[in-house]
């Protein structure tokens, strides 16, 4: 396998669920555990803006309704998307890739981008996160791990931007898995953490493919996959979890 330079742990979706997830204020929450790696999920605006989100629709984290594919940029950054989640957070914004990258950059941390598209949307937000990673992350050493659980978003990751590292998220063992990995020339495949054991985790490494898994909440199933050889740990719990814990 390659040299994977990835840290062991990362931080879901920003900070787990301590803060408003995929915002900012997130991303500093985790930094301040003691992260170095982190999770988010990006999705596009109507007008081609690729930023963060979870959900196909704005309702549960958001002030918005609806699908984000059918609202411009200008319209989605003025929501809170920090009230849902506690007072202090009030007013938080929706966050494009953009301060994503200028975050990580300037506190040396790494990212795993998961493509995130609407229904409808797979292949054109793949190709358009993928660009935009690639003139983000432009000569950094340690390039954002593109992942998605849509094969049709990886394929346009590919084709748009062929050097980034992908990975196939799974969160179950669908038939014909392993060959579409392969057409993907992906470099880890993520799974839910009930799927990985030591005897998946060396099958994938036989294969030259990282083994990373989502989202370990316990830390006796996290030291049970470090024993095993995993590579990569997205958690919640980053009070508890993770860096010098």
């Amino acid at each position: 396998m390659k040299p994977w330079p990835y840290p062991l742990w990362l931080a879901h979706r920003g900070a787990g669920k301590l803060a408003p997830e995929n915002t900012l204020a997130a991303f500093r929450l985790g930094a301040g555990f003691g992260f170095r790696a982190f999770e988010c999920d990006v999705k596009l605006s109507r007008d081609g803006e690729a930023f963060l989100l979870h959900d196909d629709t704005l309702d549960r984290t958001t002030s918005g309704q609806g699908s984000p594919a059918g609202v411009d940029w200008a319209a989605l950054a003025r929501l809170d998307a920090g009230s849902w989640h506690s007072p202090p957070f009030t007013a938080e914004p929706l966050p494009r890739l953009t301060q994503i990258a200028a975050f990580c950059q300037a506190n040396d941390c790494a990212l795993n981008i998961e493509i995130k598209p609407c229904p409808g949307f797979e292949r054109v937000t793949g190709e358009v996160a993928a660009l935009e990673a690639e003139r983000l992350w432009a000569g950094a050493a340690i390039p954002p791990l593109l992942s998605s659980f849509k094969p049709e978003a990886l394929e346009g990751a590919r084709d748009a931007a062929p050097a980034l590292p992908r990975a196939l998220l799974l969160d179950a063992l669908w038939d014909g898995w392993p060959d579409t990995a392969e057409a993907l020339g992906v470099v880890a495949v993520i799974t839910n953490w009930r799927l990985m054991d030591r005897a998946r985790i060396e099958r994938l490494h036989a294969r030259g493919w990282r083994a990373l898994v989502y989202t370990v909440n316990d830390a006796s199933v996290a030291e049970r996959l470090i024993a095993d050889g995993i590579d990569g740990l997205i958690t919640d719990r980053v009070d508890a979890l993770g860096p010098g814990r």
